[in-house]
């Protein structure tokens, strides 16, 4: 075979050489060098079966199919073929056939030993696309235990490659060098307040005219695309994106007779050449999977992109002659970019990939080997909405779940569609569907489907019809979406009020002017939650009853008794669908465990003050509470965590709200009491102490540390401070009137540097009651007899 004098040429026998050897082998090649095309036309010539190339995107695909068929003078179909979604052109003459990394992995799931295939060649794995990821585990797994023949080819255009290699088995890594022509790189950062399509139309204008042949600009999705489209009227712009049709994709893959300016997304930044291009403007920014939490699938955010990818990108300009990149972004700031871009593993929804898992028998994922595994958090929240959904029982795939997967729609929507036709029928099923993917512009999802359809939903609306089969057409949106958003069926929480309940337990509001404010029952399908709102806002529903609910979403319907505090002990019985009461009934004689529970919820949320504490449960409370914190165990704590969690103890005989006030509060503290501890309470924390007077006076426990107040005169010749359990009591002296005259916690202390100028003081005021020079040797007294 005569093949193009491309960079990847020189490598190609001692890559040959590898795949029979080990098996495996990793080549590192940027893009241009040939990869793609030459590489699998070199395997095919001495494989023993086919060759599959699985490529990241259905664009690279079909591109890579044409570019090997037109190299062989041949049409696609014949010797090279492809195959996507919705589209195949293969024959029994194919040996090389192109297809979507997600559709080699139904392939895999349907049949494991890949029949007739020689060779897998992964193309673009520096991307790192989820597809492609659980792929090359599938394929792993497939070698270790059917497949030891199966030769695997995995492409990288960074070097990066180590990993990659040691999940080959430590594959070799052969390299290709392109011969590529210099790029000058410039920075054409974003004036203030300036939209990045108006940057990026800036920066293609000076490219235009600075730069003879065409210009490539890369942008991050189709609306900036369209946007800069209409800044650049005077210019030939062609757009490149993964969601034009197949003949508009080859126009801007075919040179033209005249300049022009392409318009694409990531599709080019790799795996695709497009010809002719001597500059390339960079947005510097790309749309990369994430949770769309608003409509529950996998959604896609804007992002810097990393390092690597800029690299790639610019590296277009220089393909075919020298040329210049243009960044749109200040010089300063390409320091701080990222090396690589984030795998999508570690971001996306992973509810799809938790299918195939399933599929696989492994649902964790744990028996297969992974370049990076899933994170716990989102694959536990993706095998949890498969449960919802039916697709998995105990973890394992049921046989709707097959069929869902082998869909290969998202798990809601594959649902909703297989589902939804056998309801309402595959036509109007597929309509739904469409939209629920697509997403809507207006709330009432039955006013977006009378709404004109462009040619791409209606390509889409019979590519779905064609995948099931169902009743006669009988129109109803809201079961569909219900179908496939169970957890968001939502009722009307009052008469008259926006503020609807769903059944995960969010509260969501439609937005004035809805069309829908008359419904007690919606289907949500997407909803949005703002920081700092009290609601989420409903953004697509449908009109929906109770019936619909039940038919939709039984396995959340569920009949409990409950018992809660709602200001008093509530006993019922509830049928709920999710968070949402269908109907009630009281419940005369409660689990009294439960009412335990309810009661011990009462008194944590309204506290201990229910209870009714008389002076003497007070004062025990504090001195119990003195001895733990003195004496610590088996001394019970008397916060009210550590009350509350003794409930079992003291929390017996109570079924409602007025049954705590009754409750014996001093009983209750002494039921706590440790044995044989408990008799020398009196001892080591005394409710009163005697003072030398003879008075029994009562301590305060209160502030932690014992405290006695005590008029001074009855302390006379009290040499050493008292004690209990070991502390210092600290003393108020008091004057006859009762006034605090001074404090003290060492009374040897006080009598020697204190008590004159106290006696000072109070001889003036209180004439009539003894206070001698000599306090230590006065008789204590609590009368005001003065002796002379």
């Amino acid at each position: 075979m005569n093949l193009p004098d491309l960079p990847v040429k020189a490598v190609l026998g001692e890559l040959a050489a590898a795949l029979r050897e080990h098996r495996t082998a990793v080549l590192v090649a940027p893009p241009g060098t040939g990869k793609t095309t030459l590489v699998p036309l070199a395997l095919a010539e001495h494989a023993g079966g086919r060759v599959v190339v699985a490529e990241p995107r259905r664009l690279a695909a079909r591109a890579a199919a044409a570019r090997m068929a037109s190299l062989l003078g041949e049409r696609v179909g014949e010797t090279v073929g492809y195959s996507v979604r919705g589209d195949r052109k293969v024959s029994a003459r194919t040996k090389i056939e192109v297809v979507t990394s997600g559709l080699l992995v139904r392939r895999l799931q349907a049949d494991p030993e890949l029949p007739g295939v020689d060779t897998v060649l992964l193309d673009e794995c520096h991307e790192r696309h989820l597809d492609a990821d659980l792929l090359l585990a599938l394929l792993l797994d497939v070698r270790a235990g059917l497949r030891d023949d199966l030769k695997l080819l995995a492409t990288s255009a960074t070097v990066a490659a180590d990993r990659l290699a040691a999940l080959l088995g430590d594959a070799p890594v052969i390299t290709a060098h392109a011969r590529t022509f210099p790029v000058e790189l410039g920075y054409v950062p974003p004036a203030r307040g300036e939209r990045i399509e108006a940057t990026v139309a800036r920066a293609v204008r000076t490219a235009l005219s600075e730069v003879d042949g065409d210009v490539l600009a890369f942008l991050p999705g189709v609306g900036e695309i369209a946007r800069t489209t209409s800044l650049l009227s005077d210019v030939e712009v062609v757009p490149l994106h993964g969601r034009l049709p197949a003949g508009r994709q080859d126009a801007a893959l075919t040179p033209g007779r005249q300049r022009r300016v392409v318009l694409a997304t990531a599709v080019a930044e790799s795996s695709l050449t497009v010809p002719g291009v001597r500059a390339v403007v960079d947005s510097g920014q790309a749309r990369v999977p994430r949770v769309d939490h608003r409509r529950g699938l996998p959604g896609l955010a804007t992002v810097r992109v990393s390092a690597a990818v800029a690299e790639q990108r610019a590296g277009r300009a220089g393909r075919e002659a020298p040329g210049r990149a243009y960044r749109c972004w200040a010089r300063r700031d390409q320091a701080s970019l990222p090396a690589y871009p984030e795998p999508e593993i570690r971001t996306a929804e992973l509810s799809r990939l938790a299918l195939e898992l399933a599929c696989w028998s492994t649902p964790d994922g744990a028996g297969l080997s992974w370049w990076d595994p899933p994170p716990e958090g989102p694959l536990a929240a993706g095998r949890e909405l498969l449960a919802t959904l039916n697709a998995v029982v105990d973890d394992q795939v049921t046989e709707r779940g097959r069929e869902m997967a082998a869909l290969g729609l998202h798990p809601r929507l594959a649902r909703a569609l297989l589902d939804g036709a056998a309801e309402v029928g595959a036509r109007s099923a597929a309509e739904v569907v469409a939209v629920l993917d697509a997403g809507a512009k207006a709330t009432d999802i039955e006013a977006e489907l009378r709404a004109p359809r462009d040619d791409r939903r209606r390509t889409e609306i019979r590519r779905l019809t064609r995948l099931v089969t169902g009743a006669a057409e009988n129109p109803g949106p809201a079961l569909v979406v219900a179908l496939a958003y169970p957890e968001r069926l939502a009722r009307r929480r009052q008469p008259g009020s926006p503020v609807y309940l769903m059944a995960g337990g969010t509260a969501v509001e439609l937005p004035s002017g809805s069309g829908l404010g008359d419904a007690e029952w919606l289907a949500v399908a997407e909803a949005t939650r703002d920081p700092g709102r009290t609601h989420g806002v409903i953004r697509l529903a449908a009109r929906a009853d109770q019936e619909l609910a039940l038919r939709a979403a039984p396995n959340l319907v569920s009949e409990m008794d409950e018992v809660s505090w709602d200001g008093d002990v509530v006993a019922r019985s509830v049928r709920r669908l999710g968070a949402i009461v269908l109907n009630e009934r009281p419940l005369r004689d409660p689990d009294p465990e439960l009412v335990r529970q309810a009661l011990l919820a009462g008194l944590r949320k309204e506290g201990l003050g229910l209870l009714t504490w008389s002076r003497e449960a007070e004062r025990l409370r504090q001195r119990l509470a003195f001895l733990h914190r003195v004496l610590g165990p088996p001394w019970p704590g008397m916060a009210d965590e550590d009350l509350l969690a003794a409930s079992e103890q003291w929390l017996t005989s109570a079924r409602r709200r007025a049954d705590l006030a009754r409750i014996d509060v001093t009983a209750a503290l002494r039921g706590l009491l440790p044995w044989p501890e408990a008799s020398r309470l009196d001892e080591l924390a005394p409710d009163r102490i005697e003072v030398p007077s003879g008075s029994h006076i009562r301590l305060d426990y209160a502030g932690g540390e014992p405290v006695l107040a005590v008029k001074l005169q009855e302390t006379f010749g009290w040499v050493e401070t008292p004690q209990v359990a070991g502390v210092p009591v600290v003393l108020h002296l008091l004057s006859p009137a009762g006034r605090p005259a001074a404090v003290t916690g060492d009374l040897n202390s006080f009598w020697r540097n204190g008590y004159a100028s106290v006696r000072a003081e109070l001889r003036g005021r209180y004439p009539k009651h003894p206070w001698p020079e000599d306090p230590l040797t006065a008789t204590p007294t609590r009368r005001t007899n003065r002796k002379s």
